[in-house]
């Protein structure tokens, strides 16, 4: 299945370290802050242990927060664009 993984934090060091973890994941850039990538459950708990230890590594006081949504093909071939679309990667579902 297919997941989205939108994330706010403030910490730039942190946020690219996550931005990295979910590149390595499999995950392809389609935001500045929202990945995409194709899951398996156990895949998609590996990605979830894998925030949650660079949730620990935040600061007192800095925000981190990530949403992972499930959504079908047919949910994001049903997806309204507007503006620029970001392909930064070639196994990007546009």
């Amino acid at each position: 299945m297919l997941y989205l993984v939108f994330y706010d934090i403030t910490s730039d060091g942190l946020r690219e370290k996550v931005a990295d973890f979910l590149k390595r994941k499999g995950l392809s850039r389609v935001q500045f802050s929202v990945f995409l990538g194709n899951l398996n459950s156990s895949r998609v708990r590996d990605v979830e242990s894998g925030l949650r230890m660079y949730y620990r590594e935040r600061k007192e006081g800095e925000r981190f927060n990530v949403l992972i949504v499930p959504v079908t093909e047919v949910q994001f071939k049903q997806r309204v664009v507007i503006g620029e679309v970001r392909e930064e990667s070639a196994n990007v579902l546009w």
